[in-house]
């Protein structure tokens, strides 16, 4: 089973990586894993201003700083496994690799607000769950 591990680096994540590893159907050594985290596009003139190669590296800083602690996570537990970073919407973009990529299942932390919150905040589990065919198992 191919599985998608949507990372941001906050405590949620962290309960859906404690999860993934304490769950053994999850653990087969037959799946497959990539750590994916999305990065907000910067504003447009930023990104004229500053030039593709600063904005790449720019990228790629925040993506290993959200992975870092990721990588060694699942190394420690023995879990072999690719890391992406892409930019754009995170909802979206969740969805889009999921499908693209032939995933078999996301995995994702959420915060788990009630219908009040995601109707005035929204929520990036809720655009994934809405954006894409690919099964979620969201863990709060």
């Amino acid at each position: 089973m191919k599985i998608l591990l949507a990372i941001d680096g906050s405590p949620y994540t962290k309960k859906m990586l404690a999860y993934l590893t304490t769950h053994e159907e999850l653990m087969a050594g037959t799946h497959e894993y990539t750590a994916l985290t999305v990065q907000t596009p910067l504003p447009p003139r930023a990104r004229a201003a500053l030039g593709k190669a600063v904005v790449d590296q720019y990228y790629a800083e925040q993506g290993e700083k959200v992975l870092g602690p990721v990588d060694k996570y699942l190394k420690r537990h023995g879990i072999n496994f690719t890391t992406a970073v892409k930019v754009g919407p995170a909802g979206e973009t969740i969805a889009k690799v999921a499908e693209t990529g032939g995933f078999d299942l996301i995995m994702m932390g959420t915060q788990g607000h009630g219908a009040l919150g995601k109707l005035v905040m929204g929520s990036v589990s809720t655009q994934v769950l809405a954006s894409c065919q690919v099964p979620v198992l969201l863990v709060r």
